[in-house]
């Protein structure tokens, strides 16, 4: 090669416009998908005038605003853990409470169970999950186990003054 031939190919072929093949020759096949790999998808556009609508051109970020997902479908599952360990803990809570040695365990879980179970309820709310009836019941039930646990202490403190012999 010469020093002044240094970005050119050494047979004096210029690439055609936009590097592809010559007329009647076919482009290089891409290499067959990898195992868990998607193959890539044809025929399916990749932008659309209304953003949100398809997903973002590749190498781009999705458009403010939108789904990352593309379609407008929401970007993931529902969340349900609030809801359901609201309702797990406000069962539990009424039992502690109920037992007249574990009432004062009963307590402090019922006031979770409360609380988690309004977050779930508002999450349901939202849209963001999909099990209002457990966070309501989480809620019944905390509110509950809540109200007879203070009732007991208030009972508990009450008869401090009344133990026979003081």
């Amino acid at each position: 090669m010469q020093p002044g031939n240094q970005g050119q190919d050494p047979y004096g072929q210029q690439p055609p416009y936009g590097g592809q093949p010559p007329y009647g020759q076919q482009p290089p096949q891409a290499p067959p998908p990898q195992y868990g790999e998607q193959p890539p998808q044809y025929g399916q556009p990749q932008y659309s005038e209304q953003p949100g609508l398809y997903p973002s051109a590749p190498g781009y970020p999705p458009a403010p605003g939108y789904p990352a997902s593309g379609y407008g479908a929401p970007a993931g599952q529902p969340s349900n853990t609030q809801g359901l360990v609201a309702m797990i803990l406000g069962i539990i809570s009424l039992v502690l409470v109920c037992a007249i040695i574990t009432w004062i365990i009963g307590l402090p879980l019922g006031v979770a169970a409360a609380v988690l179970g309004y977050l779930g309820k508002k999450k349901a709310e939202q849209g963001l999950a999909t099990n209002r009836g457990q966070a309501m019941a989480g809620l019944i039930c905390g509110s509950i186990a809540t109200g007879l646990g203070v009732l007991f202490l208030i009972l508990a403190i009450a008869s401090i003054g009344n133990i026979p012999g003081n």
